[in-house]
């Protein structure tokens, strides 16, 4: 009875999806629906599967620095494995589910230094944090509600001193002395120089104009003057001046007029007040968060202040009142009987006999994909279903509550020894491939039953058919030209119905066009093909691709070249240079799809020679056209006739006649 009653304040399991893990929450409010359920107000927390790689790095060196710092016992890999599932981040977000989807209590605790890790991993449905998750903004940080307990905490008192044994420490520089109960001052002459205080501060307060307006009536100014900063600045007063009523006197008064004592319930306007209460609502007691948040103009310690002086007004106590009263009206506990209905992801049904290996869809001879077991009273499905993965119930218990499996899987270890391999930037990709398990014999062998199933799209007969007797509403051709525009695939179905038959009636007659055989076919393709042109050997071509890149063929007619040409001034196909005002390739904007080294091909880059655009130039545009559609056809230029070579008068090297120059 006492196992199923979840109370406010409960760590609980909540299941969202019966093959994902469960959901750790922490009850804030039980609320009673117009429908009569109960819905449960709850703060969210998060596993590492649910956050970002980056975070997880982030937690990992987190990790490390506490174990350093509190000097942890050496644990093993699978003791590592399983202690960052037990590892949960705090977050303020609020959500509110059914509380019929809770499926039973954890425990959640701050972690502390004085804690052992290994300690979690004893203990069933036992779970740990000391980040806070923000889950709009994507940030880990501390959280500044940790107990700090330890050595370096605690105060160093010193050894006690021997009967007779002065003390010779400067006590004015340990401590100030602000009152001394020892003086001539009796109780009422005290009380009477406090009165004089508080009339003082009153009188102050008619002359400011900022306090005039906050506090308009005399009674609020006297309310004002009788607060604790008053009292103190008057026996501060006595202090200084030895205890001589005179003085002080004189003090409270000084030449410019009375002195005015603010504490921070002055200084603080209305609205500033409400700030403090709204977030006060959404963080509690967090001073740091209210003051970043909401009150950034504001210092931590007059933050601090107010909020003590607050709970000192009618104010606070009106609302304490409230909370009071909604809270008795609210839900305080309520009773959820076990879940017992079976699992959509049994893939053996119960009552059959224990230790079977295999159902009906699964290929025998699988074991439990976390601890390789063969022997299971029951099975359950995990992962994708094309996977054919299986957990043995142990297993897939632990996966439901800690939301991982018990050691790890063999893409995890594949990950962990690519990581440790060293940089992958200057091998192949078949040397890259070569370092996966899943290339050998041992490794594919168990990957075989996981292969992605291949899909096939066929059309069916009735759309082949739509496709010819409504093709004046289909139009192919326009389609095929902008197929990013959608066609009303029920309108040409419906006009295909009406039209099917009539069509039947009246076949559409087709021009049989008769075909070559395969040996004239290979004939024509050997006798139209270009001649290849042997390629220069020049020096490979580097892998960077910040390097200039060679060519690996020779120069032809209509080679590929790069999108720069050599000068650095890109061309179009015409063989002009563009204009400023025209877009290059160079200057896209389409972002490209980042390729990792070992999986790239080499680069191959082709530059036209100064030669080949320069015969570009001779071409038509239609010839271009045609030479682009048509790349296997050879290409005619016809060349200009070269200049005729004019007869130049020969000179003689030397004369004697003088040299005349016209302008």
């Amino acid at each position: 009875m006492a196992a199923n009653m979840y109370r406010v304040g409960d760590y609980v399991y909540f299941e969202n999806s019966s093959s994902n893990p469960y959901l750790i929450r922490r009850i804030e409010e039980l609320n009673k629906t117009a429908n009569g359920n109960v819905e449960a107000k709850v703060v969210c927390l998060f596993r590492r599967r649910d956050i970002s790689g980056n975070l997880n790095t982030l937690a990992d060196s987190n990790a490390r620095e506490f174990e350093e710092e509190s000097k942890q016992p050496v644990l093993a890999e699978p003791q590592k494995h399983q202690l960052k599932h037990r590892e949960l981040f705090l977050s303020r977000q609020f959500e509110s589910l059914p509380a019929t989807h809770i499926r039973g209590k954890c425990n959640v605790t701050l972690l502390n230094e004085t804690d052992i890790l290994a300690g979690y991993l004893e203990k069933e449905d036992c779970f740990f944090y000391s980040l806070v998750f923000d889950p709009v903004q994507k940030t880990l940080l501390a959280d500044q509600g940790e107990i700090r307990v330890g050595s370096k905490y605690q105060a160093e008192i010193p050894e006690k001193l021997a009967e007779g044994e002065s003390d010779n420490r400067v006590q004015e520089k340990m401590e100030t002395k602000v009152w001394d109960p020892n003086n001539q001052l009796k109780d009422p002459q005290i009380d009477q120089f406090l009165v004089v205080a508080r009339a003082v501060g009153t009188f102050a307060r008619a002359l400011d104009c900022s306090s005039s307006i906050r506090q308009p009536s005399l009674h609020m100014s006297a309310a004002a003057a009788s607060r604790d900063i008053t009292l103190f600045h008057a026996m501060d007063t006595l202090q200084k001046n030895d205890y001589d009523l005179a003085k002080a006197m004189s003090t409270l008064v000084p030449q410019g007029g009375p002195v005015l004592c603010r504490d921070e319930m002055e200084e603080w306007s209305a609205s500033e007040a409400m700030l403090f209460e709204e977030a006060l609502e959404k963080y509690g007691k967090d001073f740091n968060d209210i003051r970043q948040d909401f009150l950034p103009w504001k210092s931590l310690a007059s933050v601090v202040q107010f909020y003590y002086m607050w709970k000192t007004t009618d104010r606070y106590i009106q609302q304490k009142r409230l909370k009071a009263a909604e809270a008795d009206s609210k839900l305080k506990q309520v009773y959820i009987p076990t879940y017992t209905k079976p699992n959509p992801n049994q893939i053996m049904v119960p009552g059959s006999k224990p230790g079977i290996n295999g159902a009906a869809g699964f290929q025998k001879g699988l074991s439990c994909e976390s601890c390789h077991t063969a022997q299971s009273p029951q099975w359950y499905a995990w992962g994708p279903p094309n996977m054919q993965c299986r957990l043995c119930a142990s297993c897939w218990i632990y996966w439901k509550k800690y939301g991982g499996l018990k050691t790890p899987t063999q893409l995890e270890g594949a990950a962990r020894t690519g990581s440790e391999s060293g940089p992958r930037g200057h091998m192949t990709r078949h040397e890259v491939q070569g370092l996966s398990p899943f290339a050998r014999s041992e490794g594919r062998a168990k990957l075989l039953a996981k292969n992605r199933q291949t899909f096939i799209l066929q059309t069916t007969k009735l759309t082949r058919i739509a496709r010819r007797v409504c093709e004046d509403i289909l139009q192919p051709r326009r389609a095929a030209r902008r197929p990013y525009a959608s066609i009303n695939a029920n309108a040409v179905k419906a006009e295909c119905i009406i039209r099917l038959p009539k069509a039947t009636k009246n076949p559409v007659k087709s021009k049989i066009i008769p075909r070559p055989s395969l040996a004239n076919i290979v004939k024509d393709l050997a006798i139209s093909a270009p001649l290849k042109l042997k390629a220069s050997r020049g020096p490979p071509t580097p892998i960077n691709r910040n390097q200039a890149s060679q060519p690996r063929v020779g120069p032809s007619l209509l080679g590929k070249r790069g999108f720069d040409s050599a000068s650095g001034v890109p061309y179009p196909a015409n063989g002009r240079p563009y204009t400023s005002g025209m877009r290059t390739t160079s200057q896209s904007v389409i972002k490209r799809q980042k390729v990792s080294q070992g999986e790239a091909p080499n680069p191959v880059v082709f530059v036209a020679t100064k030669d080949t655009r320069a015969l570009r130039k001779h071409l038509t545009q239609s010839e271009m056209r045609r030479a682009a559609r048509k790349p296997h056809l050879p290409v005619r230029i016809k060349l200009p006739p070269p200049p005729r070579a004019v007869a130049m008068p020969l000179i003689p090297s030397s004369t004697s006649e003088p040299i005349v120059l016209e302008d």
